[in-house]
């Protein structure tokens, strides 16, 4: 038997069943995010690295959420006193740290919004998509270059 080229398997549409090597918030993104882009019939399995992506950061924005939910969105810092032998005296409280945690989730955000856009998870993406289909229904490439040129 003739295995089909990767974008032709599963007849061009994305699996149902997220990759395997996905963690638990990925896959549950994946079983919810792939049924709705296959019903809009504007993905193909080509795109399940896409939508791969999409997951894994949807993860990471998940884990570095519950980070924050444990340890909080700053924690105090303290910078430690010694004496003349280097034997630690005290410590001076010198301010707030932010929690790492919050630049991660910031950055998973903003790739789940770029990847997102591209995929048409966002109302206005989908309203762009939606206006490139429409646009390209309503005039023949052949009208179209007759417009342009002005005959």
């Amino acid at each position: 038997m003739v295995k089909k080229v990767f974008y032709l398997q599963n007849d061009g549409h994305l699996s149902k069943d997220p990759p395997k090597q996905l963690d638990r918030y990925a896959k549950e993104c994946w079983r919810k995010v792939v049924p709705f882009l296959e019903s809009t019939n504007k993905v193909q399995r080509i795109d399940s690295t896409l939508v791969e992506l999409y997951c894994t950061q949807y993860e990471i924005y998940r884990k570095s959420y519950e980070d924050v939910q444990k340890n909080g969105i700053q924690t105090k810092a303290y910078k430690s006193l010694q004496d003349n032998m280097g034997e630690i005296v005290g410590k001076d409280f010198i301010g707030y740290k932010k929690n790492p945690a919050i630049g991660t989730m910031k950055d998973a955000v903003t790739l789940m919004t770029n990847i997102g856009s591209e995929l048409g998870l966002s109302p206005k993406s989908r309203a762009e998509l939606f206006k490139i289909v429409k646009s390209t229904n309503k005039k023949s490439a052949t009208d179209s270059m007759k417009e342009f040129f002005g005959k």
